[in-house]
């Protein structure tokens, strides 16, 4: 079976960009997920966040995003060594959860031209669908596609936004050796143009590109230690 092996690229490099957390905190219901979670991010580069089930990974993707809200800390960006400011989710991150955010009832390709329209991509929307291996399938309804196939087309989906950060919750996962080769193809080709991503995952990922690692360790988990 053939593979696609030419780089997504977008259609300029984006500025400049840092992304800084100091001492982040998070609660879901009142309950401490994580305390005291500090880094810095720079453009080309990504961060993997690794941790067992509970300790944050995906809330933590949600504080960055802001459909989170943070109770303790701060997170700020720079743009072209500009002054620091409160981070803002608008046209700036891409976020791609365990939802694939698609319409079951609309077919591949109408899923993206809806996406499309929104983000204004210049993009081809066939030639995008074709480059992560969905152009046999760009007639199919989404609930007639598998979960790879759902998986690549909700990747896809990032691509159009144009957005320097990239938020990924277990990207790879009901994906097949070369879905998953796909996937890093596309992370890479972002971080070369620029762009940066923050990755939560409890799979082996590694890209050709700068990486950092983040281990997160829930609040009650480390509550839970010390107490036996």
């Amino acid at each position: 079976m053939a593979t696609h092996k030419h780089r997504l690229m977008t259609m300029t490099p984006h500025n400049s960009l840092i992304l800084r957390a100091h001492n982040l905190g998070c609660d879901r219901g009142g309950v401490p997920i994580f305390r005291d979670v500090s880094f810095t991010l720079c453009s080309g580069h990504a961060l993997i966040l690794r941790g067992p089930n509970g300790s944050g990974k995906t809330s933590l993707l949600r504080v960055i995003a802001g459909l989170t809200p943070i109770v303790r800390g701060t997170l700020e960006t720079s743009q072209d060594g500009k002054d620091w400011q409160k981070i803002s989710a608008m046209g700036m991150i891409a976020y791609q959860g365990h939802e694939h955010a698609l319409k079951a009832s609309l077919t591949a390709q109408e899923n993206l031209r809806f996406w499309g329209k929104l983000y204004r991509t210049a993009h081809s929307i066939d030639d995008v669908l074709d480059r992560v291996g969905l152009a046999h399938a760009m007639g199919q309804q989404v609930a007639l596609l598998s979960a790879g196939q759902k998986r690549r087309l909700a990747l896809a989906r990032l691509f159009l936004q144009q957005s320097p950060l990239w938020l990924l919750d277990e990207p790879t996962a009901s994906l097949d050796t070369a879905a998953e080769n796909l996937t890093k193809n596309m992370l890479e080709a972002h971080l070369h143009d620029n762009g940066m991503a923050v990755i939560a995952t409890h799979m082996p990922f590694t890209l050709d590109a700068p990486t950092h690692a983040l281990t997160l360790a829930s609040v009650i988990s480390q509550a839970q230690d010390m107490a036996s």
